[in-house]
């Protein structure tokens, strides 16, 4: 075992090196160039395009709503990521770790909404009449048989990685929260999560869309409001605390209080890693929930699908990394759910633990939702659709054991895991850029025609 953690240890400083940091940056910010920085630019239309997909137009076709898909696709990325990741960034690369992120979402916005349009475009319907789509898919589809073996590396990575990152890790984090604020045993949270799990799961991806478009809005805005509280307590506090953020993106961080001091190498990293490791822009995943949504053009399911990446980082993610900052537990030597929880209670002592508790156990079960789906479709890729039901038996039981056993290791192959999806995905999307303007630019000129037919319509 040790010798695997040194392994796994060696293996994810490779990995999580610089080379994936320029691929990552790099291949957003190409795509973003590709295409006129319209991720950037059509955010308020991403908006209007998100109460649009609440119903499906004429000639759309899919198993759930556009709507429904960003809502899996949602529950799956706002996770453990957006509270406990973004305190272990700030913990470990300091407050300018907070700035990188937010780079990695906007080149992450362009990323995600490639891998969507792709995922869309070239998606298939399985011997059961369902749309699956993903970057195996767009691979296989749309690369050709020469790069097929790249599409199956991916389908292993991400078969394998969701029973880390969207399983296992998800139900430990929920029931070691659970038993630190309420006293309540790990065995019995994880009792609770596989039947919760299994009547959701067991039902294929039209029960996990109803329930993720029911429960991720009220998750959301319950976060939203216990951190607007945080930051209504600390105002005073917050221009300093921006201030700083931007300040330590590019200067070492000074080591103070309990905190060690880190490099700007450092503060990237973490910010890249930790990022991804929430948005998930570049590992391919979303396009598999918006592959099933119901759609007539893979442009429209692209830009919505984008709009998760702006949600979860820029929204939700800030809003988290400003209530550690403004509330000084920062350099405190805490990380994860700790430091969240130590924000929280600064603010709202005596409650503020609990709320960070019920939120990440929201947000970490939805992530089960999600990620069920994924993992999912990239065993049907592998195996074929004979797989669905064995596969969710299989998922649902292992989040008891996710619950109950000590998981620094999976934390650590899960993290591994990540980065090597993200490299067979990232590889296609460069490959498939020409296809991809291509389609945005033809998306776009109908879009502009339409509306001069309107205004004429209207003189």
């Amino acid at each position: 075992m040790e010798a695997l953690n040194q392994f796994f240890n060696w293996l994810n400083g490779i990995v999580w090196g610089v080379p994936m940091i320029v691929l990552i940056i790099g291949t957003g910010l190409y795509l973003q160039l590709r295409l006129g920085f319209m991720p950037i630019r059509k955010v308020a239309y991403g908006f209007r395009m998100i109460l649009k997909s609440r119903r499906p137009g004429r000639a759309a076709e899919g198993e759930i709503t556009p709507y429904a898909a960003l809502m899996t696709a949602l529950s799956a990325t706002i996770g453990t990521g957006n509270i406990a990741g973004v305190a272990t960034a700030i913990a470990v690369g300091g407050p300018g770790a907070l700035f990188w992120m937010w780079v990695t979402a906007f080149v992450g916005m362009a990323t995600k909404y490639a891998e969507v349009v792709v995922a869309v475009k070239y998606r298939e319907v399985d011997d059961k009449g369902e749309h699956a789509g993903g970057p195996m898919f767009a691979i296989k589809n749309g690369l050709g048989k020469h790069w097929q073996w790249l599409g199956t590396a991916f389908a292993i990575f991400g078969g394998l990685a969701g029973f880390g990152i969207g399983n296992m890790v998800q139900a430990n984090g929920i029931a070691s929260a659970v038993e630190n604020a309420f006293g309540i045993e790990t065995w019995i949270s994880g009792i609770v999560m596989t039947v919760l799990t299994g009547a959701v799961i067991l039902g294929g991806i039209k029960r996990i869309g109803a329930v993720a478009e029911k429960v991720v809005p009220f998750m959301a805005i319950f976060y939203l409001v216990c951190v607007a509280a945080v930051l209504v307590v600390f105002a005073g506090n917050i221009p300093q605390a921006i201030a700083t953020i931007f300040t330590q993106a590019f200067s070492p961080t000074a080591a103070t209080g309990g905190f060690l001091g880190s490099t700007v190498l450092m503060a990237i990293r973490m910010g890249v890693a930790r990022g991804i490791f929430s948005n998930e822009a570049g590992l391919g995943t979303a396009g598999i929930a918006q592959a099933a949504g119901s759609t007539a053009n893979p442009v429209f399911s692209g830009v919505i699908g984008m709009m998760g990446t702006f949600i979860d980082t820029i929204i939700v993610c800030t809003l988290t990394g400003l209530a550690i900052m403004v509330s000084g537990v920062w350099a405190s030597g805490e990380t994860g759910a700790v430091l969240s929880s130590a924000a929280f209670e600064a603010a709202l002592p005596g409650y503020g633990n609990y709320l960070v508790t019920i939120s990440l156990a929201l947000f970490a079960f939805t992530t089960i939702l999600g990620w069920a789906y994924y993992a999912e479709k990239c065993w049907e890729y592998l195996i074929g659709t004979v797989s669905a039901i064995p596969f969710r038996i299989v998922w649902t039981v292992a989040v008891f054991f996710g619950a109950t056993l000590s998981l620094d290791f999976a934390w650590l192959v899960a993290d591994t895991l990540n980065a090597l999806m993200a490299i067979p995905n990232l590889i296609s999307l460069l490959l498939l850029s020409p296809v991809i303007a291509q389609l945005t630019r033809d998306y776009f000129a109908e879009e502009r025609a339409r509306a001069g037919v309107a205004l004429q319509s209207q003189g």
